[in-house]
């Protein structure tokens, strides 16, 4: 997609918004003890901070495969992040796509819990490279 300079600046803040609201759920979540709902939102949180910060620096994001790839490429691998927030960002797709497609997988409160703050953690710090 191409987008002109106020496009952009309007997409990017849409998706970080998107990213703040996203993890804001996770409090209702954690609270009714929904871990598998809580892994995706977790996931989609971290999704649209990293597609704010592709689009931000003019990367066109298809596909969720396609943002870790662009951001592994483009964030981690030049060193600009750690490749443990490169690790982090793949466990958070993979736990989402587990708890959504594999019917013998049940994510738990003890898997779960530890990466909600992270996941706050790791949405400021993409976030932060934007402002």
């Amino acid at each position: 997609m191409s987008l002109n300079d106020e496009e952009r600046h309007i997409v990017v803040n849409l998706e970080a918004k998107k990213a703040r609201n996203t993890f804001a759920e996770t409090e209702v979540l954690r609270a009714a003890g929904l871990w598998n709902n809580l892994a995706g939102r977790l996931y989609y949180a971290a999704f649209h901070a990293v597609s704010a910060l592709l689009i931000h620096d003019h990367h066109t994001v298809g596909t969720h495969q396609g943002a870790v790839i662009m951001f592994h490429q483009y964030y981690i691998k030049p060193g600009i992040l750690p490749k443990e927030d490169g690790a982090f960002y793949s466990q958070l797709q993979t736990m989402r796509e587990k708890s959504d497609y594999n019917c013998t997988y049940n994510a738990t409160e003890e898997e779960i819990v530890p990466k909600i703050d992270r996941t706050r953690q790791f949405i400021d710090k993409v976030l932060g490279l934007i402002a």
